[in-house]
């Protein structure tokens, strides 16, 4: 290990279909959806320090115990007791904040797998993913990546065949969107009747859980784009622009269309971009992997 310490790489997400059940008494929804994984990374380094700390190149960042990434810190370093020392972390964020895009569950899981190495722990997959379950709900899936179906909270999780790179379009308005405002909309608008069981009958669809790149229903979004018309708008735009399907990513704000060649995308950027001149509009893709080791550093 160099002087500069090792470096994670930590991918986003976006929910290919999120179904929303009823509120459990520990205050969770229960939710099915399906995870995948998008070429779009924070990045983490940690190098040996007596003290933990956390320093990101993003002031919206809280850098405080409320953060998720030192947060899984302590959960490790609880976990293995006096085998692990402090850590110097530095992050740096490319996953919109607030976007629906687990960033922030992403980093957590690039902290546990970061900080295992560099401390020695020698911790396997089991153990990793018994503590980013205690620290969040999309935590686990992270440590894997690829396409999973998420069940209970989102943490039990069953791996699904990777179709092949699928080509996106990411949309991030000028504004996040929390998940407890996306939940709260869901809890208000939705009317249940009294034998509704786990999910609402209202709402057709399943997700597409063989992973043909369907794109299932988002639960949550029409509560979400009712007070923010204009993430409907640039849905739809998406559909005029050539996109397969087209949605908002988890509670939001992100939204994301599918397309089917290169072209397409290339136009449709430039398009949305021109119009939706606040937002950030890229291309990107799908990713089969999750957190991984990156530089020079610990490579796999």
């Amino acid at each position: 290990m160099s002087a500069s310490g090792l470096e994670v790489r930590c991918p986003a997400k976006v929910n290919l279909s999120l179904r929303v059940g009823t509120r459990r008494p520990d205050g969770y929804h229960e939710i099915r959806t399906v995870f995948q994984a998008v070429d779009l990374w924070d990045s983490l380094r940690a190098r040996p320090s007596e003290r933990l700390t956390l320093v990101c190149d993003d002031p919206g960042v809280p850098s405080g115990p409320e953060n998720l990434v030192l947060r899984a810190a302590e959960a490790l370093r609880r976990a293995a007791g006096r085998a692990a020392g402090g850590a110097a972390l530095r992050l740096r964020k490319r996953i919109p904040v607030a976007g629906g895009m687990g960033g922030g569950s992403s980093d957590a899981a690039g902290a546990l797998v970061l900080l295992n190495r560099l401390w020695g722990l020698g911790l396997v997959g089991a153990d990793l993913e018994s503590l980013a379950a205690e620290i969040g709900s999309d935590v686990p899936f992270f440590l894997h990546g690829g396409v999973a179906l998420g069940e209970g909270r989102g943490e039990r999780l069953t791996d699904l065949p990777y179709p092949g790179d699928r080509l996106l379009l990411l949309g991030v308005p000028p504004f996040g969107v929390s998940t407890r405002e996306a939940y709260d909309a869901f809890d208000r608008d939705l009317t249940r009747s009294s034998d509704d069981g786990s999910f609402p009958r209202s709402r057709s669809g399943n997700p597409p859980e063989e992973n043909d790149f369907r794109v299932g229903p988002n639960d949550l979004e029409a509560g979400v784009v009712a007070r923010r018309p204009e993430l409907l708008e640039f849905r739809e735009e998406l559909g005029r622009s050539g996109a397969a399907a087209a949605l908002l990513s988890g509670s939001g704000s992100t939204v994301f269309g599918v397309f089917d060649d290169s072209r397409a995308l290339r136009e449709a950027v430039a398009c949305l971009g021109s119009r939706f001149a606040r937002w950030r509009v890229f291309g990107s893709r799908t990713v089969a992997c999750g957190v991984r080791f990156g530089g020079n550093d610990g490579a796999d």
